[in-house]
């Protein structure tokens, strides 16, 4: 059993690779993914059918590796400061279809299935369901967005029942 369990250690531990040259970084082949000073790298994550922008969020070493492990997106939650598995409350779990990282490696996208779902707290399908008017505006206006999504997907109230909101003000 110890061995399994410092056979698995030995793989998390050096899953990535420590980035120590640009060419590595940009033409490799092997993921050395740049964490910022909170130990955290970005996520944009879209609908593997419709290419819609579901939600941003940030993975930290160990949510990226469950993520690839699981093929279940994990992220970390920076109000609840803990791992979250995204759906595992709502049961609207993202399925990784595609996994992606930027040039630089500083940056991740992430193609899901989230089937008939939602990704939002809020209840939409996107945490994108709002729009900001372009244009030139006066100074003394406030800014007016407009509902892209009419409907919500699910009632929070009744899926989160007592859990804080994660919405800071």
């Amino acid at each position: 059993m110890q061995i399994a369990i410092l056979s698995i250690f030995h793989y998390f531990t050096h899953m990535f690779k420590k980035r120590e040259n640009v060419f590595e970084i940009e033409e490799g082949k092997i993921l050395s993914p740049k964490f910022d000073k909170d130990g955290l790298i970005p996520v944009i994550t879209t609908d593997c059918k419709t290419n819609e922008v579901l939600m941003h969020g940030f993975m930290n070493e160990e949510s990226l590796k469950i993520t690839i492990e699981t093929k279940e997106a994990c992220y970390w939650s920076r109000s609840r400061k803990s791992l979250w598995h995204k759906g595992k409350t709502s049961g609207f779990v993202q399925k990784v279809i595609d996994l992606r990282i930027d040039d630089d490696q500083d940056a991740l996208w992430m193609s899901v299935d989230i089937g008939n779902g939602a990704s939002c707290h809020v209840g939409y399908k996107s945490c994108f369901y709002r729009s900001v008017p372009l244009g030139k505006m006066e100074n003394t206006e406030k800014v007016q967005m407009s509902f892209k999504e009419k409907k919500k997907k699910f009632d929070p109230k009744k899926v989160y029942k007592n859990q804080p909101n994660p919405t800071k003000i």
